[in-house]
């Protein structure tokens, strides 16, 4: 079985709805956690790790549930195949906002579950349009956000030598796409979270080909969410997003 735990916040919470089901269309028997505090930074995750605090709502399996717990919880529960991590959205341009808590933690994740491959997963820039209150230090410019974010994930990657999940690249690739070009279709629900069906799944999808090894393209799950009750998933956006992940 595979084992993903993930260090996240909101973004990793939309990344890990699906995981779970695409691994298994995909024969990977696997359990996927996601520690979850709302627009949490890197350098919160580092003060929970030092205080060992039990600030994380744990979420299995793209589902939430009551309980609460520390990232040192979950590393003497299990034994992880892969721990993922990521800025908070609104800091992932910014360089200096990495430091020292990525270090700090990759040394520390290496310590207490030296089985685990660590990566670090790129997040994506803001709609043209958004109205996230942190949007204003790229200017509001998509543009300037993506590339930002993208040269600050890739200097970390190399720096910690950590595998990098392209997550934010996916994004803007479908966002130039015919389908979502020109306001034609919104890969956000709100301006910065994914989209409950497409974003969701899109990004689920890029972290299947990542954190299992397995083609995306032709896998058999079709997402569905409790969000939109009664909705259906768009057959020609999934082959969209099978086709740019491969």
């Amino acid at each position: 079985m595979k084992k993903i735990l993930a260090i996240g916040n909101s973004f990793s919470e939309d990344a890990t709805y699906y995981l779970h089901s695409i691994g298994e269309a995909a024969g990977v028997e696997n359990m996927v956690v996601n520690l979850y505090i709302g627009g949490c930074p890197l350098e919160t995750h580092w003060r929970n790790i030092e205080g060992n605090h039990r600030a994380y709502q744990y979420q299995i399996n793209g589902k939430k549930t009551d309980r609460y717990v520390s990232i040192q919880d979950m590393l003497d529960m299990e034994e992880w195949d892969a721990i993922v991590t990521h800025q908070a959205s609104h800091d992932s341009g910014w360089i200096d906002s990495y430091e020292p808590f990525l270090g700090l933690i990759c040394a520390y994740l290496k310590e207490k579950a030296p089985k685990a491959e660590l990566f670090l997963n790129e997040t994506w820039a803001y709609e043209t349009d958004s109205t996230h209150d942190r949007f204003i230090r790229y200017n509001r410019n998509q543009e300037e956000m993506y590339c930002r974010l993208k040269h600050a994930y890739e200097t970390m990657a190399a720096k910690y030598e950590l595998p990098l999940i392209p997550s934010g690249d996916l994004i803007q690739k479908l966002r130039a796409s015919e389908s979502f070009a020109n306001g034609k279709r919104s890969i956000c629900r709100d301006g910065f979270h994914m989209s409950f069906m497409d974003g969701r799944y899109a990004v689920a999808a890029m972290w299947a080909k990542h954190l299992f090894h397995v083609r995306v393209k032709g896998n058999p799950y079709v997402p569905v969410t409790e969000n939109l009750p009664g909705a259906e998933a768009d057959p020609e956006i999934l082959n969209l997003i099978q086709d740019l992940i491969g």
